[in-house]
Parts: structure tokens; sequence; C-alpha cells
């Protein structure tokens, strides 16, 4: 599963507005959020659809969310804050 390019960014971009909206996220990259130096978020293509990594409450790896559909945000949207102790 190879990191999401431009042209998927480009589809996610009101996804990507609302996690640069999270506090204390820095986007190293187009897509690629860092947390405390920390690799955080980050995208991939696939012929299954489009899926976000986001690390887990233990810190020590990801957890996959599918985000293939804009009704699929809200749940990685959710997590993300979570685990930075923001509001949603």
């Amino acid at each position: 599963m190879k990191h999401a390019g431009a042209v998927v960014l480009d589809q996610l971009e009101p996804l990507l507005v609302r996690v640069r909206a999270l506090p204390g996220l820095n986007e190293k990259t187009r897509g690629v959020f860092y947390w405390k130096s920390r690799a955080f978020l980050h995208f991939h293509e696939d012929p299954k659809g489009i899926f976000a990594d986001l690390r887990d409450e233990g810190g020590r790896d990801f957890d996959r969310f599918d985000v293939t559909r804009q009704t699929d945000h809200a749940g990685l949207l959710d997590a993300a804050a979570a685990r930075l102790g923001a509001p949603p």
C-alpha cells in the first residue's frame, strides 16, 4: 500500500483542513502529520480505497481507518482528537 499521492490528497482536502485544525499537529509534508516529533497520521491509497494510519493509543503502532467515503471521516477525526486530548 503506497502513501497517498497528490490526486488522492486533493480528494481528501476537506478532511485535511479539519485535521490541520487539531491542536499540536505539525504537517511535515502534505498529508503527513507529526505530534511531539513522532509520526502521528498519514494516508495511503490502495485499489481497495483510501486509508489513514493513526498512531495507536499506546504509541507503538498505527490503527488503520478507511476514509474512502466522506461519511468515514468523522471516525478518524474523533479518534485523532481523543488521542491528542482535544475536543472533536
